[in-house]
């Protein structure tokens, strides 16, 4: 059996990783835990102070995945250096 624990992602990070952490550990879309925190904060919930809390208290996760791909090789190189 798998010990997971809840920890921010470091591999699908928009502003600290707490929705990306939270999607891999339930095993969802990361967009759909990133419109749950949307929609509770502008329906009058807590949902940015939850964010927050998570954010300060949840640890970096020590898993690092390699792509195969490094962000900046898709990009063509420049003609002018300068």
């Amino acid at each position: 059996m798998e010990n997971k624990t809840l920890t921010k992602s470091t591999t699908d990070k928009r502003v600290a990783g707490v929705a990306g952490g939270l999607a891999e550990y339930f095993d969802v879309d990361p967009a759909l835990v990133r419109l749950a925190f949307v929609l509770f904060t502008f329906l009058g919930g807590p949902g940015i102070i939850i964010y927050i809390v998570l954010a300060l208290v949840l640890p970096e996760s020590e898993t690092v995945v390699y792509s195969g791909k490094a962000k900046n090789d898709d990009q063509q190189p420049s003609m002018f250096v300068g």
